[in-house]
């Protein structure tokens, strides 16, 4: 064995542990028996009953002060979290916010070393926890966020002990006593925060209404000297411990989290679209300008000079964020008693006769001719700001922009709006892939679809940021899949495989949408799951997830054998559920017409196409009989379809056995679940594709498309359908909407960031041939364009490739993969060449 081999074989069995030692991590953070014994307990500002105003939402303040005597030598690491959200500060900096979000069986916990970060002298951990009340059935835009976990009580939970040399000091809550205090913790309920009802966004529960007056201002810092009972602050009062001896269980089953700590970065606006009133122009270059700071938007405010109202006056603007974002909007102000602030976010400009239901959108950055729609968050000052330390209005949770209309009315005394500025936020996605080619258009697409991806990803995978942030089975497929592409990153995508598993109904079906206080149920999501466990195979190859999950897949698929008909297709599902399949013009919700004429050949098809799918993961691990009783039925499906369905005077398949409707839908999940094949399937395609009568996938089904014209060989079809996407940039889109007709409502939906997937394993080619990328094809699609070039992420590293197309004719190809990996490139001429043991490679023909 040479050298070169024996690095192989290391490099191999390395990849091997690796790989090992993540599902082992992944099983572990995700599984309820972590099995640790927890020192804290849960504590909240009063005890049972545990609130005195159903449906009211709590926002309740800790503190608890600590001493250092060596700030160099000292360690202290927390554990921390809470019912229902947090945010946690040292001596006035944030230093983490959570919980992540679970469910009623998983509670995310998350771990903040704070070493480094200690001062000698007095310190103090202070957390803000926002309780959701507890909604049964959950009331639309007055509930709180569909997506927050909550119970009937709030808590907060930190466990972590000061060490220095041989100094302990306990933190934990619930920490002293007999069990009925919460040891050195004080807490206070704030009077002044309430929310109010949306109806734009209704997903997120409501808007905030707050009155400055009846909050604490600098609680959080460690010279805030009103923590005393005469204040309203007590001891805080132990609700529950974590656990007893007898098996019996809290509403919060402590998990670590299974992701990052989304990132917050200092953001100001980069300028003003309009603004009238009281105040003139000249002044906002200070409103905006004082939020450029790292130090943060109380501290830049203690020195910028900003907008001035007397008594009485008002003021109005609105702010350009320079692309959509999502971020924790601050304003910070001086004086003012009983001045009136109102902040309404919008993703873009409207034209004035949009309304919330009928939207008429057109080019989103057209001020000068549009408008801004959204719900206000509202503020009442309490006027107690000064030049040292400006009062702040911060809504608790993370709204969604590109224009904020900012608009206020100042109280009985001068107010002065020193900074108003956001922190952007966001999972910590790493890009690494690249891409360029000869279509500027192209480029642009690449980065929109960049941005749309990134500003969908928070805790979960998100449909949209603006109006719902709810994690959706057939956006997230997709969502899964660009993230492995662009930056082999997996930890959010095992989250969410967890998530649908965690979902399962009695029955075996997945709810649609995850986590979720309101449970919803779309039958054909459930199976886009079994998919998206397979994608995360083929790319990562980690078979023990496949064996985890086996018995949800059987679930899923026994759900939809019990709906099959004497006739052999699926018949129609429970009227409780959404039998939705697509976004089409001409569907309404969603669904074929079809429907209400009896079984819709949809179902059918992508049963059969989840059995396949089944079958290939139920061979990884070794279950044979599974998989050939998978096929079998997907062959029998698919016999019922041809024989129920089939128009052969249209050649096409009908949308229902009992109807002469057809759609593009019908004869792609025809290919798709293998019941046309070969070159059938090509001309189904193409006479799909030229019948302009037939209803037309929607841009996220078109991913599925693509795939179905690649696998056959004609993926230069794909070429018209992908110059929807062109009218994006002719809209001044930063993001991409949700559907490419009419007016969508959503103008930032990671489903449409199909450019990720089509430019890299399309145009650059790159696919894995085989399980965990084992081995990497490489197939350019040339369409219209003369060159192309960029980098895609694999699990053995980053594979380059760079063709061109000459004048004449010529083509030049050149790349290289990771050592050791094998590469096969197939060339526009159809010839194959491989590259064993991978590295450089290079031709021309």
């Amino acid at each position: 064995m040479t050298e070169r081999d024996r690095f192989l074989v290391r490099a191999a069995v390395a990849a091997c542990s690796v790989l090992k030692a993540r599902s082992f991590l992944h099983m572990e953070a995700m599984m309820l028996e972590e099995n640790r014994s927890w020192r804290a307990q849960w504590i909240w500002h009063e005890g049972y009953p545990w609130t005195s105003a159903p449906g009211e939402h709590e926002l309740v303040l800790f503190r608890r002060t600590f001493e250092v005597e060596a700030a160099s030598s000292a360690r202290l690491v927390l554990s921390v979290s809470a019912d229902s959200r947090y945010r946690l500060f040292l001596n006035g900096e944030s230093v983490s916010v959570g919980p992540c979000k679970g469910d009623q069986f998983t509670h995310y916990y998350e771990t903040v070393d704070l070493t480094g970060q200690l001062r000698e002298g007095t310190n103090v951990l202070a957390a803000k926890v926002l309780h959701l009340a507890s909604s049964n059935p959950h009331k639309m835009g007055l509930s709180g966020p569909i997506a927050i976990q909550r119970s009937n009580a709030g808590v907060f939970l930190l466990e972590g002990m000061l060490q220095e040399g041989e100094r302990e000091v306990v933190l934990d809550t619930g920490d002293e006593g007999d069990g009925s205090s919460g040891g050195g913790w004080l807490a206070k309920k704030q009077a002044g925060y309430a929310m109010k009802p949306s109806w734009v966004i209704p997903w997120l529960g409501g808007m905030e209404d707050v009155d400055g007056a009846g909050l604490d201002h600098g609680w959080e810092q460690p010279e805030y000297a009103l923590a005393s009972e005469a204040d309203g602050w007590k001891k805080a009062v132990v609700a529950l411990p974590t656990r007893n001896d007898f098996g019996e269980l809290t509403p919060w089953q402590l998990a670590p989290r299974p992701i990052p700590q989304l990132f917050e970065r200092e953001r100001p606006f980069v300028g003003v679209t309009k603004c009238g009133g009281d105040a003139g122009a000249e002044a906002l270059a200070g409103l905006i300008g004082g939020g450029a700071s790292d130090a943060g938007t109380a501290k830049a405010a203690s020195v910028a000079p900003g907008v001035v109202l007397q008594p009485g006056q008002s003021f109005w603007a609105e702010l350009d964020a320079g692309e959509l974002a999502t971020g924790y909007l601050r304003l910070a102000i001086r004086g003012g008693a009983e001045s009136r602030i109102s902040l309404v976010c919008a993703e873009c400009y409207e034209d004035p006769s949009s309304t919330i239901r009928e939207r008429v959108k057109g080019v989103r950055d057209d001020a000068e001719h549009g408008i801004l729609l959204g719900d206000a968050d509202l503020y009442k000052a309490a006027g107690v700001g000064n030049a040292a330390a400006p009062e702040v209005f911060e809504p608790f949770w993370f709204r969604t922009f590109r224009y904020v209309r900012l608009e206020v009315t100042a109280g009985e005394e001068p107010l002065e709006l020193a900074a108003f500025d956001y922190r952007d936020t966001g999972y910590p996605l790493e890009v690494k892939a690249e891409f360029s080619c000869s279509d500027a258009g192209y480029e642009a697409l690449w980065q929109l679809s960049l941005n749309t991806l990134q500003r969908c990803m928070h805790e979960t995978y998100e449909d949209c940021p603006y109006y719902e942030q709810l994690q959706y089975t057939k956006d997230t497929r997709l969502q899964m899949m660009f993230t492995y592409i662009i930056s082999g990153d997996d930890r959010m995508a095992r989250r969410t495989l967890y998530d649908y598993h965690s979902s399962a109904l009695p029955s075996g079906m997945l709810q649609s949408r995850y986590p979720s206080q309101y449970p919803q149920v779309i039958p054909s999501f459930s199976l886009y799951w079994i998919h998206m466990l397979y994608d995360h195979y083929m790319y990562f190859g980690d078979v023990e997830l496949i064996r985890y999950y086996r018995r949800t897949i059987g679930g899923v698929l026994d759900w939809f054998r019990r709906l099959v008909r004497e006739d052999g297709l699926v018949g129609e599902t429970p009227e409780a559920y959404w039998p939705y399949y697509d976004w089409v013009e001409s569907w309404e919700n969603g669904a074929p017409d079809a429907r209400l004429h009896g079984p819709v050949t949809m179902l059918s098809q992508m049963y059969a196409a989840g059995l396949q799918t089944a079958a290939k993961l139920y061979e990884a691990v070794g279950w044979s009989d599974a998989a050939r009783e998978a096929r079998e039925a997907a062959d029998e499906l698919n016999a019922a379809v041809v024989k129920h369905c089939w128009r052969e005077e249209r050649g096409l398949f009908s949308d229902g056995p009992s109807v002469d409707m057809f759609s593009q839908h019908a004869q792609l999940w025809a290919v798709v679940s293998g019941a046309v094949t070969g070159a059938e399937a090509e001309a189904l395609l193409e006479r799909t594709l030229s019948d302009k009568s037939l209803p037309v996938v929607s841009v996220p089904m078109s991913y599925t498309l693509f795939r179905t014209l690649s696998s056959v060989g004609r993926y230069d079809l794909a070429q018209p359908i992908m110059q929807q996407w062109n009218q994006f940039l002719e809209l001044h889109l930063t993001t991409l909407p949700e559907w490419a007709f009419g007016s969508p409502r959503s103008d930032c939906h990671a489903w449409s960031a199909l450019p990720l997937s089509e430019f890299t394993s399309e145009i650059l080619g790159v696919k894995s041939g085989r399980p965990g990328y084992a081995e990497i094809h490489i197939t350019p699609q040339l369409l219209h364009l003369s060159w192309a070039r960029g980098k895609v992420v694999t699990p053995h590293g980053m594979v380059e490739v760079s063709w061109s197309l000459g004048e004449d004719g010529s083509f030049q190809l050149r790349g290289e993969g990771p050592i050791g990996v094998k590469v096969v490139l197939t060339l526009p001429s159809g010839e194959v060449i491989e590259v064993p043991e991978g590295g450089q490679f290079g031709t021309a023909i």
